[in-house]
């Protein structure tokens, strides 16, 4: 095997090798401490409850994975529309920016029960509250790379004549692709708090409300092992956006050959 495909693989040996030493760690406090399986299950056991309930834990992960992409797809879209709106406009930058610095003072969590009073026990309050989370992330970082963008370049791009449309999208978004792509990758670790929290404060599925169930029948095999699969879905999305975002932004910001 080359250096090269060493070099692309040594990222995913050592993330096996650092949950080959947590599981391992996980199962020595189990049989160190003998604490009681209803109180922390060991990893077979937990294992066990993932193969026995695939079928019921794939059905309620399915709803709770899309409402996180729902919510996801939207909250960025909105944050992107919002950071390129505030860096167009000073009018906006005036109005907006105080109005979205009070609304993250007001913690997330507690409006889960308003969203669900509101929107009922469906999807809809779920996808609200992880458009809510991730929305600042992303609208913030993106438009403090927007106003980033080199005074220089600007003033070229004045001389040149260009619009300011032209100038925002054609010069300022690119260069703001790396700050954007960091509002994105924070998104997909938030995202699937909102989901879950909607979920526990009201609904009839999703892992959320599986583990809810599973707690208080006492069954925390089962509740560990949707949690096992909400964070390994987790992962990879933060893996495939950490991907495309850097795709995307190398495509922008790197000179051609």
């Amino acid at each position: 095997m080359g250096l090269a495909a060493l070099c692309r693989i040594a990222p995913f040996l050592r993330g096996l090798a650092v949950l080959a030493f947590a599981i391992a760690l996980w199962q020595g406090i189990v049989w160190g401490t003998g604490v009681p399986h209803f109180i922390l299950p060991g990893p077979e056991r937990v294992w066990r409850a993932l193969i026995s309930s695939r079928t019921i834990i794939l059905d309620n992960a399915w709803i709770t994975f899309a409402q996180i992409l729902t919510g996801l797809v939207l909250g960025a879209t909105l944050g992107v529309v919002t950071a390129l709106q505030l860096a167009m406009s000073p009018l906006a930058r005036l109005v907006m920016r105080p109005i979205l610095v009070f609304a993250q003072a007001i913690p997330i969590f507690a409006l889960a029960p308003i969203l669900t009073l509101w929107l009922g026990y469906g999807m809809g309050s779920k996808i609200v509250m992880v458009i809510l989370i991730i929305y600042f992330p992303v609208a913030s970082s993106f438009f403090d790379g927007l106003m980033r963008t080199p005074r220089g370049w600007l003033d070229l791009a004045q001389v040149m004549g260009a619009s300011p449309n032209r100038a925002i999208f054609l010069l300022r978004a690119p260069h703001a692709l790396p700050s954007l792509a960091s509002g994105l990758r924070l998104a997909a670790v938030y995202a699937p708090f909102g989901a879950v929290i909607g979920e526990w404060v009201g609904a009839s599925k999703g892992l959320g409300y599986l583990m809810l169930l599973a707690n208080g029948r006492a069954q925390t095999d089962l509740m560990f092992a949707s949690l096992f699969v909400l964070a390994a879905f987790t992962v990879l999305l933060y893996l495939a956006i950490d991907r495309a975002a850097a795709a995307l932004t190398a495509r922008f910001t790197e000179p051609s050959g």
